[in-house]
This record gives C-alpha cells, sequence and structure tokens, in this order.
C-alpha cells in the first residue's frame, strides 16, 4: 500500500479505490442517475464560486470549530449516509464511523448499511446519527426508529427524495441488485481484486445488517430480495414527520431539499435542521446542484434551523464556500468511500485530514480567522465588464 501522506487530494483517493475496489461496488459509489448531469453539475457549480482573498490581517490564531444541532465538532464537516459502504471495505461502516469519532466530527449511518445499527453502536464511544429510508412496511420502520434510539442515536435523518429510484446505468450493466447475487459475472469480478476479497474473507458481515434477521417472513436472500423489492412508499409526506420525530424523540433532519418551499415545509412539520442535496445526483437526472439552490433556501428558512449541504463537497475549499453562502455544515459521501476502498479506517482519516489542512490554509488566506463568522462577503463577486468573471 502506497503510504498515505502520498495522497494530496480527494481525487489521488478516488484514482487508487478505483484500481482496488471491485468495478460493481466502486460504480454503484461513483455515479449518477441516467446521464448523470447533476452529478456532474455538483461539482462543476462549486469550480465556479470564486473565495475572497483578503490580506494585512493578523491570522496566526485560525478556529475550524462549529456545532451541529448542540454538539461542538472540530470542523463544519460530516460524513453523509451512503449504503453498502461496507462493500467498499470490510466493515467500512464500523472503520468510517472510528475514523469520524477520531477527528471529532459526525458520522451519519445509512439504513442501507452492511454493517448493523448495534454493531457500529458496540464499535464506538460516541453518539451517531442515523438516517432512515421510511419504508411501505410501516411497522418494520418504527422498529428501525426503535433500534436507533435504543442504540443511542443522536438525531434522525429522514431522507425524502427517494420514494422511488433514479435508473444508474452503470448499476445495471454491472448487474448490481439487493441484496447481491452471487452469480459468475459477479464471481469473476471479485477474482480480479484479490486484496479486496481476502479483506471480506475475514468478516461476517457481507448483507444488509439492519434488514437481515428483522424482516419478519424474510429468513433466505430470495425471500429478503422479494420484501426490499416492494418496499419503495409512495405515500410518504409531510405529515408523516411530527410522528416519526415524536417516536424517535430527538432531533430530526430533513434530507433532500432543494427547493425553498419545501424547506419550509419541513421546518412546519418538525425539522430541527435540513440537509441541502440532490442524493449525489443519484435521483432526479437533470435536478440543480446542491451549491446553486443554497442561497435562496438559506433565505427562505431565515434562520429558522440549521442547513446543511451534501453532493459535490471535494476539498475544504467546497466546504468554506457552502459555508460562506448559508451552510452551517457539509457532509461527504463519496469522498469517505473512496478513503474507505484505499486504506480503511486510514483512508478516511487521511480524507478528512485533507480536508481540514486545505480549509485551514484557505481560511487564513481569505483573511479569516473563525469559520463561523464566514459570510456572503467571502465570496467573490465577478466584475461584469469581464466574461472570464476576473
Amino acid at each position: 500500500m502506497a503510504k498515505l501522506d502520498k495522497f494530496l487530494t480527494v481525487d489521488d483517493f478516488k484514482c487508487v479505490a478505483e484500481r482496488r475496489v471491485p468495478r460493481m461496488f466502486f460504480q454503484y459509489a461513483d455515479s449518477g442517475a441516467y446521464t448523470e448531469s447533476s452529478y456532474r453539475a455538483n461539482g462543476d457549480d462549486f469550480a465556479r464560486i470564486k473565495l475572497e482573498q483578503r490580506v494585512g490581517r493578523d491570522i496566526a490564531v485560525r478556529s475550524l470549530k462549529t456545532t451541529m444541532l448542540g454538539r461542538e465538532v472540530s470542523l463544519p464537516l460530516a460524513i453523509a449516509p451512503t449504503g453498502a459502504a461496507g462493500m467498499q471495505a470490510a466493515d467500512g461502516e464500523i472503520k468510517a464511523a472510528r475514523a469520524a469519532e477520531k477527528a471529532g466530527i459526525i458520522w451519519t449511518m445509512s439504513t442501507v448499511s452492511i454493517c448493523s445499527i448495534e454493531d457500529v453502536a458496540a464499535a464506538t464511544s460516541v453518539p451517531f446519527w442515523f438516517q432512515l429510508y421510511v419504508r411501505k412496511d410501516r411497522e418494520f420502520t418504527n422498529k428501525l426508529i426503535d433500534r436507533a434510539r435504543a442504540a443511542g442515536c443522536e438525531a434522525l435523518v429522514v431522507t425524502v427524495d427517494c420514494q422511488h429510484y433514479g435508473q444508474r446505468h452503470k448499476d445495471v450493466r454491472n448487474g448490481l441488485t439487493v441484496p447481491i447475487k452471487f452469480t459468475p459475472k459477479f464471481l469473476a469480478g471479485l477474482a480480479l481484486k484479490p486484496r479486496w476479497a481476502l479483506s471480506m474473507l475475514g468478516t461476517r458481515r457481507h448483507s444488509f445488517g439492519n434488514f437481515v434477521g428483522h424482516v419478519l417472513g424474510a429468513s433466505s436472500a430470495a425471500a429478503l430480495a422479494q420484501w426490499m423489492s416492494q418496499q419503495d412508499d409512495l405515500t410518504l409526506n409531510w405529515e408523516d414527520m411530527p410522528a416519526i420525530r415524536k417516536r424517535f424523540g430527538g432531533p430530526l433532519v430533513v434530507k433532500g431539499i432543494l427547493h425553498p418551499d419545501d424547506a419550509r415545509d419541513a421546518i412546519n412539520h418538525g425539522a430541527d435542521a435540513i440537509i441541502v442535496s440532490n442524493h449525489g445526483g443519484r435521483q432526479l437526472d437533470g435536478a440543480p446542484s446542491t451549491i446553486s439552490v443554497l442561497p435562496r433556501i438559506v433565505d427562505a428558512v431565515a434562520g429558522r434551523c440549521e442547513i446543511y449541504l451534501d453532493s459535490g463537497v471535494r476539498s475544504g475549499h467546497d466546504m468554506l464556500k457552502a459555508v460562506s453562502l448559508g451552510a452551517k455544515a457539509v457532509f461527504i459521501g463519496r469522498p469517505m468511500l473512496y478513503g474507505l476502498g484505499v486504506a480503511g479506517e486510514a483512508g478516511v482519516t487521511r480524507v478528512i485530514d485533507i480536508i481540514r489542512a486545505e480549509a485551514d490554509s484557505a481560511l487564513g488566506l481569505m483573511g479569516e480567522t473563525d469559520v463561523t463568522t464566514l459570510g456572503a462577503h467571502n465570496i467573490h463577486q465577478p466584475d461584469p465588464r469581464f466574461s472570464d468573471g476576473v
């Protein structure tokens, strides 16, 4: 394994992860819906935003510390819920949660994690957040909420943009199914990644831990697959949120907001925070990038709840751009998965350290010393006389 100090950017991790992780799982993480236009727009629109450089200021002491729902975090960064992280690296969710704990940031568990809620709770000492997909089987959904509460999860993140799914062509072409079918094509792909395959032999966790053993009547992989294929709940709506929040008994975060009116509705129905997200470009192809809609949503919320952002964040500079435009913090998904695929917990730690170092340097070069004081004045406004924005 290459020394991790040789990895200088998130893209460095992406390139190596693509070589080390089976194609099916790498492309599951690194794909968008249909033409992938929203996936591309997330990054492209971040690149168009320029930070304002200021000089002649004392920047000797700088702080990236902030808070998220009252918890102090070491920088305005959290780990997003990502499905099947445990297929990027053995016990991936546990490794990512430990890296986040060590870094002093929040880790969020996906409903469709390979490790179970209980697995991660037993392996960590700091509360994490749990992301909920509301299933048509509301009894199962309620039990998930109860399990998250029993495990001491600090907040419940309800995803509202996945009532049904945008097609990812790469997944179809790779034959990816839920649960995984061990077809000859699948096994042949694993044979090309012997290091990954050997690491997987050392864990008992190869399926979706929050479902296996918890779905009534699904005692086999085939039965579980059939149950999961029928669980898209198209009836989910804002009126469901108060009951979900009450059952959990803690803070409610609503994930999947792209429109100001939806932000207002989320707050009016009990959200303590919202995540501006287009699911990494994996749902509605052609939807706008998250950074492009953030200012309108900030205006609509008017301070009534905390606003976070995900989708497209690849650097500390991106993080500071989002915070300057009104986000309290940002979430990263793919960068964490790249780190897992390269070096497990150590890889995730290195990704976080890279983003932290980039942000610390940029904060000083912007003439600022405290990330919590950033605002619109830190975003460069292009001169209209110049077409390239100089």
